[in-house]
C-alpha cells in the first residue's frame, strides 16, 4: 500500500489489477499472437507503404526479426502503460471501457481506456518522442499514425455511453526514461473522420489484390554524399527488405542506416543479409 497524509490510495485491490494487467500484456507480447490470422485493426490506420501492408496480411512470416532487445523493449513499454492507467484510477479519475472491442466500417480496434468520459490511448516514448506530445507537434508530425489510431477508437465509440466527449480524444504519454507524463488533447474534425474513412476503404482494396503494390516507401538524402536512404519511418518497417530487395545495410555507430542508392559507399560495415521474397 502507499501511504500519504490522506490516506492509502493505491490499495490493495489496484496492486492486484495492476499486476494482473502487466502478467496478461507481457504474455500477449511474448507470444505475439502467433496463432492470430492477420487482419485489417484501427491500430494499424496510419499511413503506410501499400507494398509492407500487403505483405503484412498476406506473408507476416516473412517479416524481418524482432531482436530480443526490441522485445524487451516493448513489453516494457506495456507495462509502462498499465501503470499510467492504474495511476489514473488511484488519482480518483473514473477508468472504464478498458480494452473494449470496437468496430468503424468493419474494422475491429480496441481502445485502451475511457477516463472521464474521454476516449484515451496510452503511448510510452523515448524521451525525444515524448517531446512531440508536450508541445503538440505531433498533430503536425504523427510519423507512426497515433492520432489516426485514435480517431478510429473516438469515431467506432461515438454510440458508446461510457464515452461522454464525441469529438474529442487524449493521447495520455509517458516518458519511458524519465517518468514524465502529459496528456495531449487531440479534436477528430470532420476532415478527419472523412480521410480515414476513405484509408480503410483504399486498405481494403490493397489487402484483396493478388500481388503486391508498388512499394511507396519515403526516402531522403543522406548528406551530400549522393546516397540515398529510407525516411525513418519506412526503416522501422519489417518488410522493408520485400519492399526493396536492392536494399542495403550500413552500421554506423548512431544506429543502421538503409540504403536504396549508392553513390559512395559509405566507410562503415555492412550488413549483409539474404533477401527472402
Amino acid at each position: 500500500m502507499i501511504r500519504t497524509e490522506k490516506g492509502i490510495w493505491f490499495t490493495d485491490e489496484l496492486r492486484e489489477i495492476y499486476a494482473d494487467e502487466v502478467a496478461k500484456n507481457v504474455q500477449q507480447k511474448l507470444n505475439d499472437d502467433k496463432d492470430r490470422k492477420p487482419h485489417l485493426r484501427l491500430s494499424g490506420m496510419g499511413p503506410k507503404c501499400p507494398c509492407a501492408l500487403w505483405y503484412s496480411i498476406h506473408h507476416p512470416e516473412l517479416a524481418e526479426p524482432m531482436e530480443p532487445w526490441a522485445e524487451i523493449k516493448f513489453t516494457f513499454g506495456h507495462m509502462l502503460e498499465a501503470l499510467a492507467i492504474t495511476l489514473a484510477k488511484a488519482a480518483g479519475h473514473t477508468v472504464t471501457g478498458e480494452q473494449d472491442e470496437l468496430q468503424l466500417d468493419g474494422i475491429v480496434g480496441h481502445r485502451d481506456c475511457v477516463i472521464d468520459g474521454v476516449t484515451v490511448d496510452v503511448k510510452s516514448s523515448s524521451s525525444l518522442g515524448y517531446i512531440k506530445f508536450k508541445n503538440g507537434t505531433i498533430e503536425k508530425n504523427d510519423s507512426f499514425g497515433y492520432l489516426d489510431q485514435l480517431d478510429g477508437y473516438v469515431l467506432a465509440a461515438h454510440s458508446d455511453p461510457l464515452v461522454l466527449v464525441k469529438d474529442r480524444g487524449c493521447l495520455l504519454a509517458v516518458d519511458k526514461t524519465l517518468g514524465h507524463m502529459c496528456l495531449h488533447g487531440h479534436e477528430v474534425t470532420s476532415g478527419r473522420a472523412d480521410a480515414l474513412r476513405k484509408r480503410i476503404v483504399s486498405y481494403r482494396e490493397i489487402v484483396g489484390r493478388s500481388t503486391p503494390p508498388v512499394c511507396t516507401c519515403e526516402t531522403v538524402g543522406d548528406g551530400s554524399s549522393g546516397n540515398i536512404k529510407l525516411g525513418v519511418t519506412a526503416s522501422y518497417s519489417p518488410y522493408k527488405y520485400l519492399c526493396c530487395p536492392t536494399l542495403r545495410t550500413f552500421l554506423y555507430a548512431k544506429g543502421p542506416v538503409y540504403l536504396t542508392h549508392v553513390a559512395r559507399t559509405p566507410d562503415v560495415p555492412e550488413l549483409f543479409r539474404k533477401h527472402v521474397v
